[in-house]
């Protein structure tokens, strides 16, 4: 799953994109509240990481922005300031989670799932049984052949996350940009390209497809 970060200081934001991503996690980070604004209108994330005192743009002000432009983003809010003000307003505008700095990174992964889960309803299903000894985590986008992961890039693992989310069913090429690429130009020979290669990382039917219907991926359970 997509997460994005925002945290100014660089030790910070470095041992969490480092801990969240050898979790299976892919994560945007920045430093300060204006770019990742930016980011979350262009971009789809299964939650925000926001601290509230960043240049620029400060935490409060961007969940602001996105409620009132009705983005859906849930909000995990860090920060060091402790007044009772301050927490309450991260609530009042719609964040799901409040973590005080310093916290442990362990903790952090934590509250992380468990708004994704509540958000998503992952608990009970959060991993996708497949075909042929294959599963895929859907709260840290892993694929896995037999328990051993198999090594997807960023975009194929939002390919295949995609197919499952939608499984059992035929996703049409449009579908697959406008959802997978955000709406960006993409040739569809490229969106066969990808398909081509995590094939050849699993094998010939671990995608379907038919022709005028799309692309799926079978989930058993």
């Amino acid at each position: 799953m997509k997460i994005l970060l925002l945290e100014d200081d660089y030790t910070y934001n470095e041992s969490i994109k480092e801990y969240l991503e050898d979790r299976g996690f892919i994560v945007d980070s920045f430093y300060d509240g204006q770019s990742a604004l930016e980011a979350i209108v262009d971009n789809k994330y299964y939650l925000a990481i926001l601290d509230i005192k960043v240049p620029k743009l400060n935490g409060h002000e961007v969940i602001k922005y996105l409620k009132d432009i009705n983005n859906k983003t849930p909000i995990l809010i860090t920060t060091s300031l402790v007044d009772i003000d301050n927490i309450t307003i991260g609530y009042q505008l719609g964040c799901k989670d409040y973590l005080k700095k310093p916290f442990e990174l362990k903790e952090l992964e934590l509250r992380i799932n468990t708004i994704l889960e509540a958000q998503y309803n992952v608990n009970a299903e959060k991993v996708k049984q497949l075909e042929n000894g294959y599963s895929f985590d859907i709260a840290t986008t892993l694929l896995k052949y037999n328990n051993e992961i198999v090594d997807l890039s960023v975009k194929e693992k939002e390919l295949v996350e995609f197919l499952i989310t939608n499984s059992n069913t035929y996703c049409d090429i449009e579908t697959i940009r406008e959802n997978v690429w955000e709406g960006k130009e993409i040739h569809q020979a490229d969106i066969r390209m990808y398909i081509r290669k995590i094939r050849l990382k699993t094998y010939k039917d671990f995608i379907l497809s038919s022709r005028g219907l799309g692309y799926k991926i079978v989930v058993s359970k």
